[in-house]
């Protein structure tokens, strides 16, 4: 409330209190003539106009003679009202005299008093009498009328006030404003009761009136900023002192007390509001650091989970997946912490917020809840996309480094198999052989062939290979590569060189006749015998690699068939060796001389005997490499059944957990404390059943370090697990939020417990899909069956108001704790922006602007500090340099939370 408005309202409440003014303008008019009390007055009055006038930087010394210009009768005006009067008329003639006190008088009758025998022309003309009459009026309008003590004003409040004041104090008696002030022993307990360090009254003695209005004259002087209105002498000199000066001296310390008890009440109020308003910013500062942290955290691990550079071995990328297991166990679950603290934090200022009546927090742009969740949800879809490709690779990489393996083992045996062919095939031996080695060399020549086609199979797989490992970017290739196109290379040399041989030896063969059959024989049957039997030292030599039961199972069988196929193996052999017999018996019946070579084939009989016997060594070596995977596949088996029987076991209970959760936080029995034990004590259930998940993680470790990737004896995988327990953790602490701001709201709005359990049958009743939430028909429902107007054209208006309350992030739900709240908004007693304003502005002793030295002096220093760095500078006029404008301040404090 302005000075103006002020004043005018005490305008129109002193029409009604014209009488009374009438009566103290009649009070012993005529004594003004009695030379002591005129003496008074004059000092009095004088003192009194000063104490105003030094305001605006003048003073009188002679009261009738510097009021009758009537410029400083308009500027006493002005200052003690606060408003402005009209503009004087500069001109030193009479008629511009009169004109400037008209003014003055005029603006005195629009207060509501009414002036008795006081006119311009007595003012100018310096009339002591009527000068003295007009101040008074002007001390009784604005010095002493708006007095009120107890239904009391004016004079009865001065006086009422004075008595209670003064009446603990020994030898004094208020009942008047004359004799009682006499020995001065009523100023000194006036003083005394409101500032005990100035005067030690104990001391003070009634038959020492010199002394003790003296004492109380410089006190006020010194310390109250009280000018020295009367002398000691005049005082105790006069049998009766002047009562108007007695009056206007006491109104000073009335009015300078009354001051400070509204200062200090003023300022007890708005140290209130700032620690509030403080708290809450402190609040909104950790909040915004936790958020930024988070975030900052989320933005740096999302370019490493990003990263897809795979590595070229498989124990740097067992590595990676082993950093990725440390990122899971001790990263991840302290930051999981902070998110659900972040949202507690969120949840409880939001609350005191609305608690203190201020606006709801807005985080900085990126930092509210939902763009954490998102960030959040954005983090776990790249981390899940990361351990799928981590095990992706190392699968690549375990298939890369068995065709590797396989590659380099075909290899050699092709080229311990070339190895002299060339050299063979380009061999002239034909030239100077006799018919039957041309013979036999023809022959030798028709079973390489046969071997040359046979191995053509071995050259293919191996090209088949060097390409799948080029396809499953192998990074050896390049040396694959030129080994593969060596063989290749020399494959189609070898090709040539036998077609060119044989052209050579049909040529000749036409010259040559005679073949030892036997020997052709032999070399034909023992050629894919042998065959065979390398082709067999190669399978039960060939690497495997499985991942079931069912696969090395059908391993075995395959095995178990060759197996069969030993015996029929072994009559071909015989049936070989009985042609090699054959020969011998023939050369010894015709005493025929053997070379003891076979001119048609390399191999010999004790070849085919070593080959057997490699065979045979072989079998069993093979049974003990599947046995030995079979073990190892059913140690799998056993770690997939470990693993399944705990997650069937921890999945169902976490859902258990989770819906007896939801349960619990719209249950409507028992006090909100009972659910809050309840709920700790779900809380501490969970912490408890920790240990069971470390174990399943262990396990989890055990399968993957086993490379195990797949279970069919469980639908739960261990993503699934953490996802469920995570949301568990959040859910209860989430719950537990929410009780905790019930129980702050009910005992914050005074809300009994019945009411609450009211209020939740009510909720409970019309959340028709029991999830803790009503949709907006649901809502709009329960506030007619509560009695809200919701069904006229005005009633959607006031629905969709009501709404923004409740659901102020639109989500098109209506949550218990909004519910809550809605219901207690408005029952609270809170401050206000105009409560705030009117304090300050009894701090700054009615002005529209406050000072910093005004601040220092009643607030203490740290809420001095936050006003005087928060507030702006007075643009209005007639401010000293450095004012401070409170109204802005005090506005802003209940409007935008950014100050």
């Amino acid at each position: 409330m302005t000075a103006i408005e002020t004043q005018v309202q005490y305008g129109s409440y002193m029409t009604s209190e014209q009488i009374y003014m009438t009566q103290e303008d009649d009070w012993d008019r005529d004594l003004l003539l009695d030379p002591a009390w005129e003496k008074q007055q004059r000092k009095t009055f004088t003192a009194w106009c000063n104490s105003h006038l030094r305001k605006a930087g003048t003073q009188i010394e002679n009261i009738e003679e510097d009021f009758r210009n009537g410029l400083k009768l308009m500027l006493l005006l002005e200052v003690i009202s606060g408003e402005r009067l009209p503009k004087p008329d500069k001109g030193k003639m009479r008629f511009h005299k009169i004109a400037n006190v008209n003014k003055a008088l005029d603006f005195i009758c629009s207060k509501g008093v009414k002036l008795v025998s006081i006119g311009a022309e007595e003012i100018v003309d310096g009339n002591v009498k009527m000068t003295l009459g007009m101040i008074w009026t002007i001390i009784l309008r604005f010095a002493i009328q708006d007095i009120s003590v107890e239904e009391t004003s004016a004079k009865e409040g001065l006086l009422l006030w004075c008595q209670r004041k003064t009446a603990p104090y020994r030898n004094v008696n208020v009942q008047n404003f004359h004799i009682s002030w006499k020995d001065g022993l009523a100023l000194c307990a006036l003083i005394h009761r409101h500032r005990p360090d100035l005067i030690d009254y104990s001391k003070l003695r009634k038959d020492d009136p010199m002394g003790n209005l003296n004492t109380a004259f410089e006190v006020a002087e010194k310390y109250l900023d009280i000018p020295k209105m009367l002398d000691a002498e005049d005082i105790v000199n006069t049998p009766k002192p002047d009562e108007k000066a007695i009056m206007t001296y006491v109104s000073c310390f009335y009015h300078a007390f009354a001051g400070a008890e509204q200062a200090e009440t003023a300022a007890n109020r708005i140290c209130k509001v700032l620690a509030v308003n403080q708290e809450n910013e402190k609040l909104m500062e950790e909040y915004e650091t936790l958020a930024s942290e988070l975030l900052e955290w989320i933005r740096r691990t999302i370019p490493w989970l990003e990263n897809r550079v795979a590595e070229q071995t498989m124990r740097a990328m067992q590595q990676k997946l082993e950093d990725f297991r440390d990122y899971r166990r001790v990263h991840k679950p302290p930051k999981v912490q902070e998110k659900c603290q972040l949202e507690i934090n969120f949840n409880t200022l939001q609350t005191k917020l609305r608690l203190s009546n201020r606006p709801a927090f807005m985080p900085s742009e990126g930092k509210m809840v939902s763009d954490i969740a998102n960030a959040w949800k954005g983090l776990e879809q790249v981390e899940k996309g990361y351990e799928e490709w981590l095990l992706t690779e190392i699968r690549r990489l375990e298939r890369l480094d068995h065709l590797a393996e396989k590659f380099k083992q075909k290899c050699s045996l092709h080229e311990s198999w070339t190895s002299g062919k060339v050299e063979l095939l380009s061999m002239k031996d034909y030239e100077s052989a006799s018919l039957m080695e041309i013979r036999a060399l023809m022959r030798k020549h028709e079973a390489f062939e046969s071997d040359l086609a046979a191995h053509q199979d071995r050259v293919e797989q191996i090209a088949a290979i060097a390409q799948e490992l080029n396809e499953l970017d192998y990074h050896d290739a390049v040396t694959i590569n030129a080994r593969c196109q060596g063989i290749c290379d020399q494959w189609d040399n070898l090709g040539t060189l036998t077609q060119k041989r044989r052209d050579s030896l049909e040529r000749v063969e036409k010259l040559l006749e005679t073949i030892d059959q036997l020997f052709l024989e032999f070399s034909k049957r023992s050629a894919p015998f042998n065959n065979w039997m390398e082709g067999a030292m190669e399978d039960l030599q060939d690497m495997f690699i499985v991942h079931s039961i069912e696969e090395i199972q059908s391993l075995i069988s395959a095995h178990d068939q060759f197996k069969a196929t030993l015996p029929e193996a072994d009559k071909e052999r015989v049936a070989t060796m009985g042609i090699q017999n054959e020969i011998v018996k023939i050369a010894q019946t015709y005493g025929i001389k053997l070379s003891g070579v076979n001119p048609y084939t390399n191999l010999s009989p004790q070849d085919i005997t070593d080959k057997w016997d490699a065979v045979k060594h072989l079998v069993p070596l093979r049974d003990q490499m599947l046995q030995e995977e079979v073990a190892r596949q059913q140690s799998n088996e056993r770690l997939r059944r470990q693993f399944a029987a705990q997650a069937n076991i921890i999945g169902p209970w976490i859902q258990t957990k989770m819906e007896e959760i939801s349960h619990v936080s719209v249950d409507i029995a028992g006090s909100l404390e009972e659910q809050m034990s309840n709920l700790k004590q779900y809380e501490q259930n969970i912490i408890n059943y920790k240990c069971n998940i470390d174990k399943l993680e262990g396990d989890h470790q055990l399968s993957q370090e086993s490379l195990i990737f797949d279970n069919k004896h469980t639908n739960y995988t261990m993503e699934h697990v953490r996802v469920g327990w995570e949301q568990l953790l959040t859910t209860i602490a989430r719950t537990i939020n929410e009780v905790e701001n019930q129980i702050l709201t009910r005992d914050a709005k005074g809300i009994s417990q019945e009411q609450l359990n009211e209020f939740r049958a009510s909720f409970n009743h019309f959340d028709r899909k029991r999830n803790g939430m009503m949709d907006p028909d649901d809502f709009r429902a329960c506030l007619i069956s509560m009695g809200y107007d919701l069904v006229s054209r005005t009633g959607e208006v006031e629905f969709a108001r009501i709404m923004t309350l409740v659901d102020s992030n639109n989500t098109g739900v209506v949550t218990f704790q909004a519910f809550i709240d809605f219901m207690t908004r408005e029952t609270a007693e809170t401050d206000t922006a105009d409560q705030v304003m009117a304090s300050f502005k009894i701090l700054a002793s009615d002005k529209t602007y406050i000072t910093v030295e005004e601040l220092r002096r009643e607030l203490p220093p740290e809420q001095a500090d936050y006003c005087i760095s928060r507030m702006t500078s007075y643009i209005g006029s007639g401010a000293p340099p450095g004012a401070l404008d409170y109204i802005s301040f005090s506005s802003a404090l209940y409007g935008e939370s950014d100050l």
